[in-house]
């Protein structure tokens, strides 16, 4: 996923605020599974929720204003009720990598408990 660096992005430093790149995981996360055809929507309409569950980035170097970020997110495994992804985000024009993390997201029902990923999800994701 292509993301543009606006003003709005960046901190009294010029540089993109370290907070941001939550909201750009995200984002590459949510196009892996429309690239997978499923969607957030398609999960919730199954009574099914995830959330956040660890998160460990690494910054390497900063990203500044006009640039333009490569975000990429990988399913590195899938368990019983939990998906962990390897992700990574990188300058577009120069390949420099600005920062790399992992993050686990556990499947949750509507009563916010642990559940199975349903196995037709799991088979999609792989």
């Amino acid at each position: 996923m292509e993301k543009r660096i606006y003003y709005h992005d960046t901190d009294a430093g010029g540089v993109v605020y370290y907070g941001n790149y939550l909201k750009y995981l995200e984002e590459a996360r949510t196009e892996f599974l429309e690239n997978k055809g499923l969607s957030v929507k398609s999960f919730q309409e199954r009574g099914l929720l995830y959330a956040v569950r660890k998160c460990s980035i690494v910054y390497r170097s900063p990203a500044r204003y006009a640039d333009t970020l490569i975000c990429d997110a990988k399913l590195k495994k899938a368990t019983a009720a939990q998906l962990i992804f390897e992700q990574m985000i990188c300058d577009k024009k120069t390949g420099r990598i600005v920062a790399e993390a992992e993050i686990s997201l556990a499947c949750l029902n509507q009563k916010f408990k642990p559940t199975q990923i349903p196995e037709d999800l799991k088979a999609k994701l792989m």
